[in-house]
């Protein structure tokens, strides 16, 4: 994997989204939409002022904050993990760090809305690893990212946590991978598997910038 420009401000990046994460899991329910507003303050701040924004310096200067659908409390749910699953691996060439690969390690049951839904679960391999969880949705294309958004990505601190053994789905803090921006990013997409056949109108929408 390449070195970053600086892993100090890099090293930085993921304390500061780490912090906020640590922040909405420990936020009881009925304060978590005062979290999800610092959530955002905290990510606009960052993605127009730190040195590791995922925009270019020409984004920066016109952004005026990321596009979320409102808050609504029903699109938090908690799913069932099911470990029993085949352990396939996916790859991915990012052209800086080389081929990135993560592996399904469990299928994450739920109901949201009043439906059904199994997402798979991946861990990213290499020193370390962390939980990965992308989704793509019918939104996907017309108001939000077409290659799908994440729920988890731990090893940059994107974890909301577990209650009682079930995984905490909350899709009002659904983000875009950093190719959603611009193209200078290459990142793991929404594999098939978990793509939702219906509309999850919740986290955030398709940026309004100019690559």
């Amino acid at each position: 994997m390449a070195n970053p420009t600086n892993p100090l401000t890099l090293a930085h990046w993921r304390r500061s989204v780490a912090e906020i994460y640590s922040a909405v899991r420990w936020t009881p329910l009925g304060k978590q939409p005062r979290i999800w507003k610092q959530f955002r303050a905290v990510r606009d701040d960052l993605f127009a002022n730190h040195p590791d924004s995922p925009l270019s310096t020409e984004q920066r200067a016109q952004f005026t904050g990321l596009n979320y659908y409102p808050y609504d409390p029903s699109w938090r749910v908690l799913g069932d993990v099911e470990p029993a699953v085949e352990r396939d691996t996916f790859a991915v060439d990012l052209p800086v760090d080389g081929p990135l690969h993560y592996m399904r390690v469990a299928w994450i049951c739920f109901m949201l809305q009043g439906q059904a839904a199994t997402l798979s679960l991946f861990w990213i391999e290499g020193y370390g690893g962390g939980l990965f969880l992308p989704f793509g949705d019918a939104t996907g294309g017309e108001t939000t990212y077409g290659g799908g958004r994440y729920l988890y990505d731990t090893i940059k601190g994107a974890d909301l946590g577990s209650v009682g053994g079930q995984l905490v789905l909350d899709f009002n803090y659904a983000y875009n991978p950093s190719c959603a921006y611009n193209d200078r990013w290459v990142c793991p997409l929404t594999p098939r598997e978990n793509r939702l056949p219906w509309s999850v109108e919740a986290g955030e929408q398709t940026p309004t910038l100019e690559c």
